[in-house]
């Protein structure tokens, strides 16, 4: 990961908040309907990967859809 591809927009990393609140701009300027989640940079653990999965669907999602209404 480069810190372009975060400042840019083409990476979103950090807490589920930051990660919510991104994703909900997103979401809102292009009026997307749909996100793919690409959950592997690298040399990552399962353990790791599998957490960042769970993060995103119970803590993530409903952030997003609470911020877009």
């Amino acid at each position: 990961m480069t810190e372009i591809e975060i400042e840019g927009g083409s990476l979103y990393v950090g807490s589920p908040e930051t990660v919510a609140r991104r994703l909900a701009g997103t979401i809102k300027v292009l009026g997307v309907d749909r996100f793919d989640l690409k959950y592997d940079q690298g040399r990552v653990r399962h353990e790791d990967l599998m957490g960042s999965i769970e993060l995103y669907g119970t803590r993530v999602v409903p952030l997003v859809k609470d911020m877009l209404g």
